[in-house]
């Protein structure tokens, strides 16, 4: 069914709105929009082209992080779906649990990602297949849970434990760390690794 300017605007607008103004050609293809159309968007301003195949819209106002989602479009798969999930210091810092400031994104991508561009010099990747109970939705990107990201820099050894011990206590003060996630095996190793008091 072909759409009206004003249906595919619409249609595109319902998927920016969920991706802090960001975009993919394929969604825009989705929404109704022609690649002959998409140039003429990108030349008359109306779209501001932010990486290969990754649009924004212009007239739209500032979000919080456009950042992270696009490096989460970035890493999309050959079905358009992002495979990246934020995790290590950036988990830490997006929940503000830790004082990191780290000056690259850090993203998990599962083991079988591959990319024939070079990977941006912002990103650091970690290769692992993360379980579903590990990852958060959030803006248009997704994150790793508080706990797993303490888990990783623990074991990683790239953060250090007082940091790390701080996080921990500050997200279950927060809430973001549950009692069962502190109970829990992996929880309770973390707990005792860290000498934090069980709840």
């Amino acid at each position: 069914m072909r759409r009206s300017g004003k249906e595919s605007y619409r249609a595109l607008l319902a998927i920016a709105e969920q991706q802090q103004s960001l975009f993919t050609a394929k969604q825009a293809g989705e929404a109704g929009y022609s690649d002959a159309a998409r140039v003429y968007q990108v030349k008359s301003g109306n779209w501001i082209r932010k990486a290969r195949g990754v649009y924004q819209l212009a007239d739209y106002s500032n979000t919080e992080r456009p950042d992270l989602v696009l490096w989460s479009l970035w890493s999309r798969g050959v079905d358009d779906v992002p495979q990246g999930v934020y995790s290590h210091q950036t988990a830490l810092s997006i929940f503000d649990l830790a004082d990191l400031q780290p000056a690259k994104l850090h993203l998990t991508v599962p083991r079988k990602f591959r990319r024939r561009s070079r990977i941006p010099g912002i990103l650091i990747l970690h290769r692992e297949d993360l379980p579903k109970k590990d990852v958060m939705e959030m803006e248009g990107y997704r994150v790793t849970r508080p706990l797993r990201a303490i888990d990783d820099l623990l074991r990683s050894g790239d953060v250090h434990p007082g940091v790390l011990r701080e996080a921990f206590q500050e997200g279950m003060g927060t809430g973001l760390i549950t009692i069962g996630e502190a109970r829990s095996a992996r929880g309770a190793e973390l707990l005792a690794q860290l000498e934090v008091d069980r709840p």
